[in-house]
């Protein structure tokens, strides 16, 4: 089930007032919890729910055996059953073809060739998100960081929570589960932040998303077609799609689920307005980021150690998180494009410069400030293209034609593909982004009112006619 679906729009209020009807009933309303994830996941595909199952019956047991075990070595068998169970599911659903193509390919480059038919596989959607969220919560039942679950209705709705089930944010268990073991009492102002949230969220998706997927489609599509003006044109509308896309669905989830009383982790805080690579990845995709930190970075050695093996960690981290994102080699030449981003900061030591959020009071950025953006901005849409790229090769054919035919003439821009109303569309939604920074949403401060009704009425004329329902990181 999509946020932005006419069923989800009957769905989600069916589901609210069931729950809050409920309210004194805290077993009842997380056993709705759980039906109704159910429900939302097995509308895309019911057969897909044995495997929800499979990996939460699993993960719940093998968590009471780490907490019962003493012995050590008994401890890691099952955290390593764990990982196996998990990353194989993962594997073999989303990583089988890929590994077998390649091996294929590695072999007829030496003149062997085999005939091994692949296998036509559907990737679940969500698999990677909570694959990440059960491993996480036995890697830290095994750490001894938190307890395991003895009741298996709140440990399933945890696993299956619908507003974030299928494209995150990645929730820790230390944060989210003792969520459903707290009484819950309806409160107005945290439903009125939800509803602010949703309706960002979906002018984000709708409006700004969709519309820019329309441009970025026809430019990726037919980049053989155009001069470097509108491909970079095509680069940049990608940046925009892919941001309000994803973050667009986080708003959603974050404020569907205040709306039943949970709050989630924030997972993006206006990462285009970051100073250099380190600062993008604190603020982008932030719950995989710190993901990846405490469960590979960290346990690799972190920052311990000679410069090699730091290097050697923060290479291993992005290629992880690249191959992470799909089977397809381009994801993983964009994580190491952008582990070769950040390894100058790590030796310069200026990775975690900006750790302070110093600026974010002032109107306008300072001239040294706004160049850094700028430049931030541009490095990170540059690597976008290997990511929206179907092929190695044509990504790196879409970035030869930007430097073999650099001509920015509006008159080889067909105009169906060109549009100044989209261009000052994505300057208008930068401008309130930047001046309500220091907000998860911009429906605060003066004309409140006068704000929300221009996104309602953007989302009337223009949001009802997209073509473009599902979200970009259901894929992964």
């Amino acid at each position: 089930m999509l946020f932005n679906s006419l069923a989800f729009l009957v769905f989600l209020p069916a589901a609210f007032i069931l729950y809050w009807s409920l309210q004194g009933s805290r077993r009842i309303q997380n056993m709705l919890i759980l039906v109704s994830s159910y429900i939302f996941y097995g509308w895309w595909d019911y057969r897909f729910l044995s495997l929800l199952a499979f990996s939460t019956l699993a993960d719940f047991f093998i968590g009471l055996a780490l907490e019962k075990k003493k012995t050590e070595g008994v401890r890691k068998e099952f955290l390593i059953l764990s990982l196996l169970l998990n990353l194989g599911i993962l594997g073999f659903f989303k990583y089988y073809n890929f590994f077998l193509e390649s091996w294929i390919e590695a072999w007829e480059s030496l003149g062997v060739n085999f005939n091994i038919p692949s296998l036509n596989i559907i990737l679940p959607i969500g698999i990677s998100f909570y694959t990440f969220q059960t491993l996480s919560y036995t890697i830290d039942i095994y750490r001894e960081k938190i307890k395991a679950s003895k009741n298996l209705i709140n440990f399933a709705a945890f696993v299956s929570f619908f507003p974030q089930l299928v494209a995150g944010p990645i929730e820790r268990a230390a944060n989210l589960l003792p969520q459903f073991s707290r009484k819950k009492t309806f409160n107005p102002e945290q439903a009125i932040q939800g509803i602010n949230l949703i309706l960002w969220g979906l002018f984000k998706k709708m409006v700004i998303a969709d519309t820019c997927a329309i441009y970025a489609d026809s430019i990726f599509n037919n980049y053989e077609s155009y001069n470097s003006g509108t491909l970079i044109l095509g680069a940049v509308y990608f940046s925009f799609q892919i941001y309000a896309d994803f973050s667009g669905y986080t708003d959603i989830a974050i404020g569907v689920a205040k709306l039943f009383g949970f709050d989630l982790m924030r997972n993006f805080n206006y990462p285009y307005f970051s100073r250099n690579i380190g600062e993008f990845w604190r603020r982008w995709h932030i719950s995989l980021s710190t993901w990846f930190r405490d469960y590979v970075y960290i346990p690799l050695g972190g920052s311990r150690g000679s410069q090699w093996y730091r290097i050697r960690n923060v290479a291993i981290v992005f290629l992880l998180s690249g191959f992470w994102h799909g089977a397809n080699w381009t994801f993983i030449i964009w994580g190491a494009i952008h582990a070769l981003l950040f390894i100058p900061l790590l030796i310069t030591k200026t990775n975690r410069k900006y750790l302070q959020t110093e600026g974010d009071n002032k109107v306008f950025p300072s001239l040294r400030d706004f160049s850094k953006i700028l430049g931030t901005f541009s490095l990170v849409t540059f690597t976008w293209i290997f990511f929206r790229s179907e092929s190695v090769s044509a990504a790196l054919e879409y970035i030869n034609r930007i430097f073999v035919s650099p001509k920015f003439d509006v008159e080889y821009l067909p105009v169906e593909r060109f549009s100044i109303e989209l261009l000052i569309l994505l300057a208008i939604f930068t401008g309130v982004e930047w001046f309500h920074r220091n907000y998860k949403h911009p429906f605060r401060g003066k004309f409140r009112w006068l704000k929300i009704t221009a996104v309602i009425i953007a989302l009337l004329t223009l949001g009802v006619y997209s073509d473009y329902q599902e979200f970009i990181y259901f894929q992964f």
